[in-house]
């Protein structure tokens, strides 16, 4: 079993020239809010994320992601050099399309790292858009195909506008998306396997195959297409995303003795962590991960709710203040 210490937070606080406009953890890390979508759309999105974080000029960051599910996101300005598939991808002021991730994505940025996104379910973007999500996997290209600068474009994206007034416009262009769309929702299985990668990312394959009353083959088959990647796999980056949200502090703590459980023993831990991070869990803890905070923390966040056991709108365990 791994020692308790694998799994001890760094308390690194927010570094200088960034102001967080939509919260921060107790340690003064930058948060986007997030939260689930409408009733009306939670079918197809997983969550709707504004992140307003206010930078000097001069800023720069080099951080990076890891999604697991597929992301529309608009950027409120800076300049972004993503590490993809296909090579380094460049973007400005513009909305993008990213595909979930088999591993950590380098990302650069330098001025302002205001954005907002849409998170897609397993399964969402093929009903909504017509796309294959393998594709995507690791890839980043330029579009909007949710439309989120119709009517008015970015100009109705107020920069004194609040986070909140960010995510209802961004509700309100999808809501127009689907309706003129009609899609059908994604396959149960899908989902139930998303929910599964939540609650016991330990589960073989052939296990949960069984126990929903469908063979592997078709198990696997579902999974590729709606998650990007083989089902173990999945399960495999679940295990390792909660150990690096456990390592960044923004996980439940009366979990970490569970996360410890998911693995054989400490080699097993630093060979899982280094396959999706490229580091050793010690190494990761040792600086600010400005991006992959956020970014990881919007699933933490979605993951609670999920499993019922974090109400939407709650105070979230690792808020620092009064964030909700």
């Amino acid at each position: 079993m791994p020692e308790r210490s694998a799994l001890n937070t760094s308390q690194i606080s927010e570094p200088p020239g960034m102001v967080a406009q939509s919260g921060e953890t107790r340690s003064g890390m930058p948060l986007s809010l997030n939260r689930a979508a409408a009733d009306d759309l939670d079918p197809w999105i997983a969550r709707i994320v504004i992140a307003k974080v206010e930078t000097t000029p001069d800023f720069k960051l080099d951080c990076g992601l890891c999604n697991d599910i597929a992301f529309e996101r608009l950027l409120v300005g800076g300049e972004w050099t993503v590490e993809t598939a296909d090579g380094p991808r460049r973007f400005g002021s513009e909305p993008i399309l990213l595909g979930p991730h088999s591993k950590h994505m380098p990302v650069v940025c330098r001025g302002t790292m205001s954005t907002l996104g849409v998170g897609f379910r397993p399964g969402a973007l093929r009903k909504l858009l017509g796309r294959e999500l393998p594709e995507l996997v690791d890839r980043v290209e330029p579009g909007d195909p949710l439309g989120l600068l119709s009517d008015g474009g970015a100009a109705r994206y107020a920069k004194d506008a609040s986070a909140e007034e960010w995510a209802s416009l961004v509700e309100e262009r999808v809501r127009a998306f689907v309706e003129r769309v009609q899609p059908d929702p994604p396959e149960p299985l899908s989902s139930a396997f998303e929910y599964a990668s939540f609650a016991n990312p330990n589960i073989a394959p052939g296990e949960f195959a069984e126990s929903h009353g469908v063979s592997l083959r078709t198990l696997e088959r579902t999974v590729r297409r709606d998650f990007g990647l083989p089902p173990r796999t999945v399960l495999r980056r679940a295990r390792a995303l909660d150990l690096a949200a456990q390592l960044l502090g923004i996980s439940d703590e009366t979990e970490e003795q569970e996360f410890l459980l998911r693995y054989f023993d400490q080699s097993h831990v630093i060979r899982e962590f280094q396959a999706f991070f490229g580091v050793t869990p010690q190494a990761f803890r040792k600086s600010p991960k400005l991006l992959l905070t956020i970014n990881l923390e919007t699933r933490a966040a979605r993951r609670l709710e999920e499993l019922d056991r974090l109400r939407p709108g709650e105070k979230r365990p690792w808020h620092g203040g009064d964030a909700d």
